[in-house]
């Protein structure tokens, strides 16, 4: 696994849990959230991770960012 996904899940996480609980997207971010903590888990005992799942959590995270930041602005 590339050192550049690990530290894009790092800043992901940290990005997700800044998402107001009053978000409606909260609820689904927790859900992710979880996801990629269990995922950066395996990766940091050196199991091996399906590359397309991690590159699907990236994504997901992103697009929730990307909800969060428009709900905040209305």
């Amino acid at each position: 696994m590339p050192e550049e996904s690990l530290r894009t899940l790092r800043l992901l996480l940290a990005r997700l849990e800044r998402i107001s609980a009053d978000s409606v997207t909260a609820h689904r971010a927790s859900g992710v959230r979880g996801a990629m903590l269990r995922m950066l888990g395996k990766l940091e005992e050196g199991e091996d991770v399906s590359n397309p799942e991690v590159k699907r959590l990236i994504a997901s995270g992103y697009v929730l960012l990307q909800r969060a930041a428009k709900e905040k602005l209305r």
